[in-house]
């Protein structure tokens, strides 16, 4: 007989174990990939003043962070990286909380599906509903700004293009920090700052594109999916940013252009030997608080927070 007496346990405390032994024995190497990913956040330095609660945005999870004095009539709708497979919001919390604080106002990060098991385009679909769990929340459109790096960057982006093709209410602003924006990942700075981005190459975007939207029909040069194909008339302001050292570098200065282009109101951010999403380093890395500054700047003036 066990020493133990039965116990009666919640789905909870049940659940909860179950996620213990995941983490001590991961099934997979994606399950071990994610569990790896999990620790980047530890890059960031937890910013103070600031307070953090889940919620239920719209059937999606997502992370309120709040700073102490955030104007709380203006909120950044936040997608976190990890190329549709990798990451969560719990591994954005900090950063963006250095963000909040940066623009003045809350940010609620989403912890949207993620592929292969969920494909294109649960990301943007889920995306979409928080945007319009906020707008039920009591929101003005033109007080929500849309921000996210590496694929987040591009949701930020595929967000505001899904709505005005809709024809409805846009954000006030975008942010996309070191967006993915051209999957034919066919740009030269691909393999010319191969040696100089610490966590992207050619071969992990592939497997990302492949977990994203391999099998369902999507085209790398479709415009739902690729930026640089992509109609962006139309958007509100827009900042990009990007670090030179990583090799989206090349992609990202075109969709800037791009955007510039099309009559946008655009403005850049570049971190000169900057790492692919190099908000990672919030509070830790100078050149990103420095960069952090400016984005929250140039927020605070587009949607006069």
């Amino acid at each position: 007989m066990s020493e133990h007496a039965a116990v009666e346990l919640s789905p909870e405390a049940i659940q909860f174990a179950e996620w213990l032994a995941t983490g001590a024995n991961p099934p997979s190497e994606l399950d071990a990939a994610r569990i790896q990913a999990e620790q980047v956040h530890l890059a960031a330095r937890e910013p103070e003043g600031v307070t953090y609660r889940e919620v239920d945005a719209g059937g999606v999870l997502g992370i309120w962070c709040e700073p102490v004095d955030a104007h709380a009539d203006h909120v950044l709708l936040h997608t976190h990286a990890g190329g549709s497979v990798l990451a969560s919001a719990h591994v954005d919390r900090k950063l963006a909380g250095h963000i909040a604080k940066a623009a003045g106002a809350p940010v609620l990060v989403l912890d949207f599906r993620r592929a292969p098991e969920h494909k294109y385009p649960a990301q943007v679909d889920d995306a979409e509903a928080a945007f319009n769990w906020l707008l039920s929340e009591g929101y003005e459109p033109g007080n929500i700004i849309t921000i996210g790096h590496s694929i987040g960057g591009f949701i930020a982006v595929a967000l505001a293009l899904r709505l005005r093709d809709k024809k409805q209410p846009l954000p006030g602003a975008i942010v996309s920090i070191s967006p993915w924006c051209d999957l034919e990942i066919a740009n030269e700075t691909i393999t010319a700052n191969a040696e100089t981005d610490k966590i992207l190459s050619k071969d992990l975007l592939e497997f990302f594109r492949d977990a994203w939207i391999g099998g369902t029909g999507v085209e790398f040069t479709d415009t739902r999916i690729n930026l640089n194909r992509a109609d962006l008339s139309g958007l509100p302001p827009t900042l990009v940013s990007w670090g030179t050292y990583e090799v989206l570098a090349g992609e990202d200065e075109e969709f800037a252009a791009r955007v510039k282009d099309a009559g946008i109101d655009t403005a850049t951010v570049v971190v000169p030997g900057g790492q692919h999403s190099y908000v990672y380093g919030a509070g830790r890395v100078p050149e990103t608080d420095t960069a952090i500054a400016q984005i929250g700047a140039w927020v605070r003036e587009k949607t006069k927070i």
